[in-house]
C-alpha cells in the first residue's frame, strides 16, 4: 500500500485527567535528577546542575485527576505503509503511542491498556506507555498531557507527513516534530527541530522516552564501554555490563529502580535496541546531534511492582524505558545559541538477532550488532536524508488540530516590537481571550482587571510585560490588585522574596484575593517566615474553601510552614468530598500524628483497605514512613512497609 495518514478516534480505558489548578505552584517539588551530587572526570561535561528550575512556572499543574476509568474516545493520528502501523495521540504532547510491525504482527512498544496518571512530570500529571518527547526543561515535559498543533504536508515524492509543534514557553523556543514512512520503509522517520529565536543562551534539554514490554531475558544493546548512574545521591561513571556483580543490560537483574546513561563515544552509531528473550525487538536509531542512550528499570523491590501497576492496572504495565537525549545524562542541560536551529533524525523499526547472537554476553553482541547497524543502509543514508528534507522542515503545513495560543502571543508581543514572527512557516493562528488581555496591556499599558473572585485566566513570563508592569504601577495600574499580584510573581520567579510578598501583601489590601493570599504565603515560607506564611495561607483557603487544587497547595504551605493545629481544624470545616480527597486526607493524618492524635491518624490511614493518594511523587516516601511512624506509636515493630502503601522502588 501507498503511505497513509488518517485521523480516528479509539476507544481507551482512560481515567480523567481534570482541570489545571488554578494556583501556581511557586514553591516548587521534588524532582529527584536536582537533589544530586556530582563525583565525574574534569573531561566528562556532564553540566550537571545547569538549567534546574524550581517549578513548573508560568504552565499550570494537573493535580485533580482521579483512577477510575472509563471509555473515552481518544483522537489519534495513524501513519501507516505495508512494513509498518504508527499511532500517535495528539491531544497528550503528541505521544507515540503504537508502532505495529505488521510483518511479525507483533508490537514495539509498550502500550498501556489504559491512560491513567501519576505525579512524575514537571506539571504532576503522566502517564506510561509509548515514546514520550520531552523538551525544556529536566523531567517529564511540561506539555506531555497538551494538545500539540498537528498539521499536514507532503514530500516530494507525494507521500504525507504528519507536523506536531508548538511553542514551549519556559524556555521561549519552537520545537516541531516531523513524521513519516515512505513506501518501502521499516523504520518511522522522526525529523526534529528545535529553534531559538531568542538573543540569549537558554538552557536545553531533550529526551525522547521510549517505553517498552519488559521480559525475563530482556537486553539492551548500545555500543558502550561505560555509563553514568547515581546512588545514595552521588553520580558517578562506571564500567558495563557489571555493576556490582549484576549485568545491567539484562535489566531483570536490576534490584533497585535506576538510570544508566549510557556513554557513546563520537564515532559510535547512535542507537539502542531492546530485545526480548526471542531476540526480536525495538531498535532506535539517530544523526549524531542526538549523541546519548539511556536505560532506566524498575528493578525488583515490592515497590517497582506498585508503582507499574499504579500507573497502569494490577498484574499489567510492566515496562522499562529505554531513551535518547542531546546531553550525555538528565542531570543538566546544554547551552543553545541565539538565533539557531538544532536537528536530528531519529529511526524506529525492529530488530532481531540470530540464535547465536542471542548466547553471546554483551560485549561480542555489542561490537556483532553495532557493526550490522553502522553498515545498514536505513542507518548510512540517515545523514543525507536529515540534509535533503532541510527545505521541506522549513515549508508550510495544514492545521488540523489547534495548540495554544501562547506562539501567536508572542508573535503579537514581537510585532508590537518591530520584530519578525517566531517562525516563519509554523502557523499559531491567533490569541485566545486570555492572551489578548495582556496583549492589549502592552499595547496601551492598561491592565483589564479581573474580578478577584476569579482565577486568573493566564500567567505571564515574558520580561517584556514584566517591564511593562514596572514601569506603569505608579500610573496606569496605581491601584489594580491584579497588576500588583503579578508583579509579585516576578519578584518571586527572580528570588526576591521580600519585595514580592511586599507586592502580594499590596494587592490583597487593595481588593482581598486568594492569590495574592497563596503568594504571600509562598514567598514567607521561602524565607522561612513560617507565622506569616500560615496565616496568609489561612485567608486564602477560607476565600476558596471550594477549590480543590487551591486546598492542596494551601495545605501543602501548611504543612511546610508546621502549620498541624491550622491543617487539623481547616479539614473538620471542608465538604465531604474534599475530606475524601486522597492528598488533603494524608495532609490530615500527618498534622493529626504531629499534634499528639496518632491512634486516630493510625486508624484513618488503615481504614478501607489502606489510604490512596492519587497524585502521590514519584520518589516521594511520605506514605510509607508515615505508616511506620504510625505504627511504631502503638509498640509495632514492622520489617516491610504494605504493598499499598510501598513506593519506595529506589
Amino acid at each position: 500500500m501507498k503511505p497513509s495518514l488518517t485521523f480516528k478516534t479509539q476507544k481507551m480505558k482512560a481515567a480523567s485527567l481534570g482541570k489545571e489548578d488554578t494556583v501556581p505552584s511557586l514553591v516548587g517539588d521534588l524532582i529527584i535528577q536536582n537533589e544530586l551530587d556530582f563525583q565525574v572526570g574534569e573531561e566528562d561535561e556532564l553540566y550537571g546542575g545547569y538549567g534546574r528550575v524550581m517549578n513548573s512556572y508560568p504552565y499550570s499543574k494537573f493535580s485533580c485527576y482521579d483512577r477510575e476509568l472509563k471509555d473515552v474516545d481518544v483522537n489519534t493520528a495513524v501513519l501507516e505503509n505495508d512494513h509498518l502501523k504508527a499511532v500517535f495521540l495528539p491531544e497528550r504532547g503528541g505521544r507515540l503511542w503504537s508502532l505495529w510491525d505488521k510483518e511479525r504482527e507483533r508490537e514495539l512498544l509498550f502500550t498501556n491498556p489504559v491512560l491513567r496518571y501519576g505525579n512524575l512530570a514537571v506539571r504532576n500529571a503522566w502517564f506510561s506507555g509509548g515514546v514520550e518527547w520531552n523538551i525544556g526543561v529536566i523531567g517529564h515535559t511540561p506539555l506531555t498531557t497538551s494538545t500539540l498543533f498537528t498539521a499536514t504536508l507532503e514530500r516530494a515524492d507525494g507521500s504525507p507527513v504528519l507536523r506536531m509543534y508548538e511553542y514551549e514557553r519556559i524556555r521561549q523556543v519552537t520545537y516541531q516534530m516531523d513524521f513519516w514512512l515512505g513506501e518501502e520503509d521499516r523504520f518511522l522517520n522522526a525529523r526534529m527541530r528545535i529553534v531559538n529565536f531568542g538573543n540569549d543562551v537558554v538552557p536545553m534539554y531533550w529526551w525522547s522516552n521510549i517505553a517498552v514490554p519488559a521480559s525475563k531475558e530482556g537486553r539492551i544493546i548500545t555500543p558502550a564501554r561505560k555509563a553514568f548512574t547515581s546512588a545514595k545521591g552521588l553520580v558517578y561513571k562506571t564500567d558495563i555490563p557489571f555493576v556490582n556483580g549484576v549485568d545491567v543490560t539484562r535489566y531483570d537483574n536490576i534490584p533497585e529502580s535506576v538510570d544508566y546513561f549510557f556513554e557513546l563515544e563520537s564515532c559510535d552509531p547512535k542507537y539502542i535496541a531492546h530485545v526480548d528473550g526471542t531476540g526480536y525487538g525495538l531498535l532506535q536509531m539517530s544523526t549524531d546531534r542526538l549523541r546519548a542512550r539511556k536505560l532506566f528499570a524498575w528493578g525488583k523491590k515490592t515497590a517497582s511492582d506498585h508503582w507499574q501497576e499504579f500507573l497502569s492496572t494490577e498484574h499489567e504495565g510492566k515496562y522499562v524505558e529505554i531513551q535518547a537525549g542531546l546531553a550525555k545524562t538528565q542531570y543538566g542541560c546544554l547551552p543553545m545559541s541565539p538565533h539557531t536551529a538544532w536537528e536530528w533524525l531519529e529511526r524506529y523499526g525492529a530488530v532481531s538477532l540470530s540464535e547465536e547472537e542471542r548466547r553471546q554476553g554483551f560485549a561480542s553482541l555489542r561490537d556483532a550488532v553495532t557493526k550490522r547497524i553502522g553498515e545498514n543502509p536505513a542507518f548510512q543514508e540517515m545523514g543525507c536524508v536529515l540534509e535533503s528534507t532541510k527545505e521541506m522542515a522549513c515549508q508550510c503545513a495544514e492545521v488540523k488540530i489547534k495548540g495554544s495560543g501562547y506562539g501567536a502571543m508572542k508573535n503579537r508581543e514581537r510585532a508590537l516590537e518591530g520584530r519578525p514572527p517566531i517562525s516563519e512557516h509554523l502557523d499559531f493562528g491567533a490569541p485566545e481571550e486570555k492572551q489578548e488581555v495582556w496583549l492589549r496591556f502592552l499595547e496601551d499599558g492598561a491592565l483589564t482587571c479581573p474580578d478577584p473572585k476569579d482565577a486568573p485566566g493566564l500567567y505571564p513570563n515574558d520580561e517584556s510585560i514584566y517591564m511593562k508592569l514596572k514601569e506603569t504601577i505608579k500610573s496606569k495600574n496605581k491601584d489594580n490588585w491584579y497588576a500588583h499580584y503579578n508583579l509579585g510573581l516576578y519578584y518571586f520567579l527572580k528570588g526576591r522574596y521580600k519585595k514580592a510578598y511586599r507586592a502580594f501583601q499590596t494587592s490583597a489590601d487593595m481588593r482581598k484575593n486568594a492569590w495574592a493570599y497563596h503568594g504571600m504565603a509562598s514567598a514567607a515560607v521561602m524565607r522561612g517566615r513560617n507565622k506569616k506564611a500560615r496565616k496568609a495561607m489561612r485567608k486564602g483557603i477560607a476565600m476558596r474553601e471550594k477549590d480543590m487544587s487551591y486546598l492542596k497547595e494551601g495545605f501543602r504551605i501548611l504543612q511546610m510552614s508546621g502549620g498541624y493545629e491550622e491543617i487539623c481544624s481547616l479539614y473538620s470545616g471542608l465538604k465531604r468530598r474534599f475530606q475524601k480527597d486522597g492528598r488533603l486526607r494524608l495532609f490530615y493524618i500527618k498534622a493529626l500524628h504531629e499534634t499528639g492524635r496518632s491512634r486516630e491518624a493510625r486508624e484513618l490511614l488503615n481504614a478501607d483497605g489502606g489510604l490512596v493518594v492519587n497524585d502521590i511523587r514519584e520518589g516521594e516516601l511520605s506514605l510509607g514512613e508515615l505508616w511506620l511512624a504510625l505504627e511504631r506509636t502503638v509498640g509495632e515493630e514492622p520489617d516491610q512497609v504494605p504493598y499499598r502503601f510501598d513506593f519506595h522502588s529506589a
